[in-house]
């Protein structure tokens, strides 16, 4: 407003003090933007009592006639020529040339209307700075410092305050604003910029990991995202009251006869979690997947998990002192916890937005967060941390209307159909990629969590003679076990490696997974993709690509495979894997229950005959 004041261009002072990068605007919103300006401080002097102030910020000085411009007594000289003549002289020929240079309003005399204007309008900005000026503040709403067209529609959305918006965006994270209709990447920007610099304004203060894109946060920044508190957040940052650790539990045993070394309910949580298979450290660390731990013991950990939040948020009590009835109560939680403990699977564990359930448990799952509970006061019982189990005596809810595992399955006529689909897909990476999982998850029977971190490192060439004939020639795949399951090699079919090869040299990183140069590099490696290099894709990603793709697919089978295939998911290509092999087709003989056991890495032979 200080530039208009004194002379510059509307567009210049646009273009230099309020345009964004890449925004343009015509004359008609330069000067809107203008009058909304002289308008809010107008209103700001009328808050103060002022006003004579409102009344002289709304006038503008380009109605007062600001007189014929003088020039200097040197310019003058020079113009005419007289240089060379005495000061007195030079001023008499000036005075005649003009006369109104003596009289009030020009030179060193009474200025014009149009600058005095000027002079108060500037004193009057210098006014409104140091008195009206100040930092936002949390319960400011946002229609009183963004933009009026993103402010409207943040307020559309819900987010009316510059708190609230605050918290959105702390807890949503950088895609903050796919949940804001009508604001896009670019407003967002603007918006970051603009709360980044109030970063000083206590409430207003953006979290480190708003600035990165959610894949690519760094580990101590996710550290961070969530600070450790007795609040709903994941096991590793929820720290229990001293009078709710289980020091003092209703139902310890004696401690001299434990046989852990657990001196709380925490300590005894992750003992119970390292027993299970594939022990390793149970924190789990800041970030989401928890690579340390097994499949079996994040599973277990999750019920765990939501069992302390709940005894110590919901029931006020500790682990150690949950009583039978207490169990029949959590039971009945399970199957309607309140919306605040709900949140979308996507939002990892470091995540502010986590939440340690999507919904309504269903009875399949009622039943099971039952069985890991028993399980879990089981070990601790005979482990004498506690004298008694209370879900023992809990009725599961009943398994009605479960599906038989024969149906979770294709038969050899929807694979087929499925396989030939797959070959139709258009020619992307991506699309490449994801036909690769469901062919390698088909063919090997490897669970999501073993394909993701296969490397083509661990695929090996095996001399023919020394094959076993119940088992394909050529390729094998190196599966690392966990506890009780031992190492084991799964048969590869030639026609896949040859596929990676190729998938491989597409991307310039060599025609043969035997070199040493691709040794790390995933089996199903994102090529190409933001971030790393060729970096591994994450078993519920693919898990939810899979599923996506057999939802798309089924459009393009008739009703009854359609139907079926819509509610197949990846797990859904394993069992048809192992049901395949202990069929036998196209002149393969079936394979031996045993062999079909070994390949899949079941424990026992119930398990893979189910």
């Amino acid at each position: 407003m200080r530039a208009l004041l004194q002379g510059l261009d509307e567009r210049e002072s646009w273009n230099r003090y309020l345009r964004g990068h890449g925004e343009t605007a015509d004359l008609r919103t330069i000067r809107n933007t203008i009058a909304w300006i002289r308008d809010v401080f107008a209103s700001a002097a009328l808050r103060e009592a002022r006003p004579g102030t409102a009344r002289l910020i709304r006038l503008d000085p380009e109605r007062f006639d600001a007189g014929r411009s003088l020039p200097s007594l040197e310019d003058f000289a020079a113009e005419r020529g007289l240089e060379d003549f005495s000061a007195a002289e030079q001023a008499e020929a000036y005075a005649e040339a003009f006369p109104e240079a003596a009289r009030p309003g020009a030179g060193g005399g009474r200025p014009t209307q149009r600058a005095r204007v000027i002079a108060h309008q500037l004193e009057a900005l210098r006014w409104l700075e140091s008195h009206v000026a100040q930092d936002p503040r949390p319960g400011d709403h946002v229609s009183a410092w963004l933009n009026p067209a993103v402010a409207t529609r943040l307020q559309r959305t819900g987010l009316a305050t510059l708190s609230a918006l605050v918290e959105h965006i702390n807890r949503v994270g950088a895609r903050w604003w796919r949940q804001v209709p009508g604001v896009g990447a670019h407003k967002a920007a603007r918006v970051m910029a603009w709360l980044g610099n109030q970063a000083h304004v206590p409430g207003l203060r953006l979290h480190a990991h708003v600035a990165v894109p959610h894949f690519s946060v760094p580990a101590h920044v996710r550290a961070a995202a969530v600070a450790p508190a007795t609040a709903m957040v994941p096991l590793e940052k929820f720290r229990i009251p001293p009078e709710l650790d289980g020091r003092a539990g209703r139902y310890r045993a004696p401690p001299e006869r434990c046989s852990i070394a657990a001196r709380n309910d925490h300590e005894a949580l992750h003992a119970w979690l390292a027993a299970k298979a594939g022990a390793g450290p149970c924190e789990g660390g800041p970030g989401s997947r928890s690579p340390n731990l097994s499949a079996t013991q994040r599973a277990y950990r999750k019920e765990a998990e939501r069992l302390l939040l709940w005894s110590v948020l919901v029931r006020a009590k500790s682990l150690s002192s949950l009583s039978p009835e207490d169990a029949v109560a959590y039971s009945a939680f399970l199957a309607n916890p309140p919306p605040a403990w709900c949140g979308p699977r996507h939002h990892q564990r470091w995540s502010p937005q986590w939440r340690p359930f999507e919904g309504p448990l269903s009875l399949a799952a009622q039943r099971h967060a039952m069985t890991v509970l028993k399980a879990l006061y089981g070990f601790l019982a005979s482990q004498n941390y506690v004298v008694g189990n209370p879900f023992s005596e809990v009725t599961s809810p009943p398994a009605v209307g479960r599906t038989p595992a024969a149906n979770r399955t294709l038969n050899f006529e929807q694979w087929d159909r499925l396989e030939t689909l797959l070959s139709d897909l258009p020619d992307t990476e991506p699309s490449r990629r994801l036909a690769r999982a469901l062919r390698w998850i088909y063919a090997t029977g490897l669970r999501l969590s073993e394909i993701t971190v296969a490397r083509c490192g661990d695929l090996a060439h095996v001399d023919p003679a020394q094959e076993d004939e119940a088992m394909d020639r050529g390729w094998r795949l190196s599966i690392e076990g966990t506890g009780r399951r031992r190492q084991r090699q799964v048969p590869v079919p030639s026609s896949l490696v040859a596929e990676l090869n190729a998938e491989l040299v597409r991307n310039g990183l060599g025609s043969s997974v035997r070199s040493p140069a691709v040794a790390a590099v995933p089996i199903l490696a994102r090529h190409g993709a933001a971030g790393p290099p060729s970096r591994a894709w994450s078993a519920s990603g693919l898990a939810k690509a899979i599923k996506a793709l057999l939802q798309r697919l089924a459009a393009d089978l008739d009703p009854i495979d359609a139907s079926h295939l819509r509610k197949a998911s990846a797990h859904w290509l394993r069992r048809t894997h192992g049901a395949h092999a202990l069929q036998g087709r196209g002149g393969r003989q079936a394979l031996p229950l045993e062999v079909v056991r070994d390949n899949l890495g079941h424990a026992s032979r119930q398990t893979t005959s189910a």
